[in-house]
């Protein structure tokens, strides 16, 4: 999200780094209007409830992570890089503590308990790279760049689910090269 410009960008920025740390249920407006310095009547001001600002916080990060991915489609040609430079993407952030987890994939470990209006955002995200994934995957075997197993839809999948694994392993041991160790079989497979 970079550096905040309004003071709902700076509360968004500390509700998202806090989500990071402990989900959804892991903040409180109290914790916001600490880390932000401002009173929890402000935060209520720009987001009424929990649920507001969560929802308006996923529907960012989702439109972040499509305008990421039209940059790739734009940037780099060739399917099988586009996935390195996705996979790539993550690692970076992972190992320098940027962005230590998919926001949505913390969160989608939390549907059960999630106000519906979030779960719909959350779900989104995962459709919108789902489609993103099944687009490069059969273009890439298409060109003959990419050696898929099953649908591209199905290797979509696997992929997403892989990288999100991925990510849980590098926070369950702490150690950011976990990523790194599970994703890289991934896309040695899928390379032909």
């Amino acid at each position: 999200m970079g550096t905040p410009s309004t003071t709902s960008d700076a509360i968004l920025l500390s509700a998202r780094a806090l989500i990071a740390a402990g989900g959804y249920n892991g903040f409180s407006y109290a914790d916001i209007a600490k880390t932000v310095g401002i009173r929890n009547a402000s935060i209520h001001h720009h987001f009424p409830a929990k649920a507001d600002l969560v929802r308006v916080l996923v529907a960012r990060y989702r439109q972040e992570a499509e305008t990421g991915l039209a940059e790739l489609e734009r940037h780099v040609d060739d399917p099988a890089e586009r996935l390195r430079a996705y996979v790539g993407y993550w690692s970076a952030c992972i190992a320098d503590g940027s962005a230590p987890i998919c926001i949505c994939a913390l969160l989608a470990s939390e549907l059960p308990a999630l106000p519906e209006t979030v779960a719909v955002e959350v779900r989104a995200h995962f459709r919108g790279l789902s489609a993103w994934l099944a687009s490069v995957l059969q273009s890439g075997s298409r060109q003959g760049r990419l050696r898929l197993t099953g649908s591209a839809e199905a290797e979509a999948e696997l992929f997403m689910a892989t990288v999100h694994g991925a990510m849980l392993s590098a926070r369950a041991y702490g150690d950011p090269g976990a990523f790194n160790l599970v994703t890289r079989p991934l896309l040695e497979r899928l390379s032909s």
